[in-house]
């Protein structure tokens, strides 16, 4: 069995999502997404990754609030 490494993708703008999640597959990374802070905390419970591309101009929670709170809890 091989180890994929596994990014989770925070970005509310769908074609991007789409577009990086694409790239990172080709490349052989498995790749979890979600649209800002809540659906980003729910995947992290589901799942454990090993990098977080995340979008700093998100609605509601901007990403940099978001990364501090990564940051605390690794």
């Amino acid at each position: 069995m091989s180890f994929k490494p596994r990014v989770l993708i925070v970005d509310d703008d769908e074609s991007i999502t789409e577009l990086l999640s694409a790239y990172l597959a080709g490349f052989g990374f498995e790749v979890s997404t979600a649209c800002g802070g809540e659906t980003m905390r729910e995947a992290l419970q589901r799942h454990s990754v090993n990098l977080v591309v995340l979008d700093l101009m998100l609605p509601g929670e901007d990403g940099l609030a978001l990364s501090h709170e990564l940051r605390q809890n690794q």
